[in-house]
Order: C-alpha cells, then structure tokens, then sequence
C-alpha cells in the first residue's frame, strides 16, 4: 500500500507512527504542498480535498484524513480501547485534536517555519493561533493530571494523534514547561515500543 503524504507534517506522521508500531509495511510517496504537488491533477484525482496524507490500499481503495487512517489501522489492535466508553473517549479526543487543536498549535508552527506561509503570517493570525493554542494544552494538562493517556490507562490512537502536533508545539512558540502533565505525557508515548520520530521514513 501507499502513503501519500509531507515528512515534515504532523498529520501525515500519525499514520506512519501507527504503522511503524504495528510493523506493517509501506511505500512513502512524498507530496508537498510547499511545491504544489497537492494541487496537482493527477494527486486530485485521487484526492479532491487536495491535502494529504492520502491512503491508497493494495486493492486500490483509497482512504484520506489522518484520524480515519489511525481508526482503520488500529481497529482490532491495543490502540483502539475494548471497552465502549473508552472508545468513545478516543473518539472524543480525536475530535478535539482536528478542531480545537490542530488548526492552532499546528497552523501556527507552519506559519512560523514553513516558508510558503510567511505570507499568512499576520500578526492577528498569529496571536489567535496562540491564544487558542494556549487553551487546547490547557484543557490536555488537565486531563492529563488526572489520567496517564487521554482515553484512560492504556494509550490509544487518541494519543498518537495529539502527540503528533504537540512534541513540535515548541517550535509554534509554546512554552511546553508551563504544562508538566503533557510534558510527562509525551515521554510516555515516546515509551511506548515501535515509536519513531516524526522524520521517520520506510
């Protein structure tokens, strides 16, 4: 099967992360927005969102968002919790990540370090971005004081997905030593046996 995606994005890391840990093969084809490739004709017709990552099965079935691919992936696995409840709180979390997460700590890294965006830059973006970003490691350090992984004791696709963005929050200008609950978080996940960094390719 093929991974379409960016080395240096978050969400095209967390599929990669989970098929590392779970030692399944692939084949990393590099597409990047920075050059337009995304947008090209032959990537939308595979994609018409024109964003990666994109999964394209050995069947040719094709596959997009990020978190669709860590639910594809680790249904039957220890990623996805047994239990209903805890279930629904890896949903939850997931849910949290691509809205009140995501288009913050992550927009506001690629603002600050990809080229191709300096543009949108503006100093209203950013401090938006910021505020907002604030707020989602907030509500992160509060779960995370009182439990070890966001859908209860074991880790979960919840976790590979907000870990993606948050390990690089610094380089958006988060301060992460004003969360020590993530801070204590994120080595745990780096714990976990399979981990590989977000350069990480097959």
């Amino acid at each position: 099967m093929k991974l379409y995606g960016m080395s240096d994005s978050g969400n095209c890391y967390k599929p990669r992360l989970l098929l590392a840990k779970l030692g399944r093969t692939f084949e990393h084809v590099e597409v990047s927005s920075h050059v337009g490739a995304t947008r090209s004709a032959e990537y939308v017709a595979k994609n018409p969102n024109a964003m990666v990552p994109l999964l394209e099965l050995d069947d040719g079935r094709l596959l997009a968002e990020s978190n669709a691919m860590l639910l594809y992936f680790g249904e039957g696995t220890r990623f996805v919790p047994a239990d209903g409840y805890q279930r629904a709180l890896a949903y939850q979390w997931l849910f949290f990540e691509q809205y009140s997460h995501e288009p913050y700590i992550a927009v506001r890294r690629a603002l600050l370090t990809f080229p191709s965006r300096a543009k949108d830059a503006t100093p209203e973006r950013l401090a938006q971005t910021f505020e907002r970003g604030e707020k989602a490691l907030g509500v992160m350090e509060k779960r995370l004081a009182a439990s070890p992984f966001f859908a209860g004791e074991a880790i979960s696709v919840a976790d590979l997905a907000l870990y993606a963005y948050t390990h690089v929050a610094g380089e958006g200008g988060f301060d992460l030593a004003r969360y020590p609950a993530v801070g204590a978080w994120l080595r745990r996940v780096e714990k976990d046996p399979g981990h590989v960094p977000m350069d990480w390719l097959p």
